[in-house]
């Protein structure tokens, strides 16, 4: 083996080894619970968070209904500032809620819907006009990405911890090596640096 040559020894901090101390073998325990935690709790977080999303898109959906509403009055023109991204406008709508009260707010029209004409409309429970629910790919979008960044968060912070640990463990390492050092020097009646 020429000296160029590097040798790898695996896993030492779980061998006897005379040169060995209490503290490699804190540092060994310290990055596997790491990573063990950081794999099985981010695990966790994701799942946990992905089934909050989920429940909370079929909360919404189940709040949620499509009733008709009549434009009240006629509709304004389209303008021109928003011609070109958005087709719809404001216009007075009357509509009857789920528990039979009558409400009237306003909603997106077709430009110059004429009064009387016939719309679409989502509702809540209270009959109030709200978002149309989310699709059924966007709902696997929310709950794709909110569980991914759940689970990278909680092992993110988990290896950061362990990191921190590991840094705080070579602090007090060197802080040892240093006392050592300085026994070892005095003993033989000199002094080093």
């Amino acid at each position: 083996m020429g000296s160029s040559e590097r040798v790898t020894v695996r896993w030492w901090r779980w061998r006897r080894n005379a040169l060995k101390r209490r503290v490699d073998v804190v540092e060994a325990w310290v990055v596997l619970g790491g990573w063990v935690l950081a794999l099985l709790g981010g695990l966790l977080a994701g799942l946990l968070a992905a089934g909050s999303v989920e429940r909370a898109v079929e909360r919404q959906r189940a709040e949620s209904r499509q009733v008709s509403a009549v434009v009240v009055e006629d509709a304004p023109g389209p303008s021109p500032a928003r011609a070109a991204s958005d087709h719809r406008v404001w216009g007075k709508v009357r509509w009857t809620a789920p528990d039979g009260s009558t409400h009237r707010d306003e909603a997106r029209v077709a430009p110059k819907a004429p009064a009387g004409s016939t719309i679409s409309v989502w509702v809540n429970r209270s009959g109030d006009i709200t978002a149309p629910p989310v699709s059924d790919a966007e709902a696997w979008l929310h709950t794709a990405m909110g569980g991914a960044l759940a689970g990278a968060f909680a092992g993110g912070t988990v290896l950061g911890t362990m990191w921190l640990t590991r840094l705080a463990l070579d602090r007090w390492r060197l802080a040892w090596w240093d006392a050592e050092w300085e026994r070892i020097d005095t003993c033989r009646g000199r002094k080093t640096g």
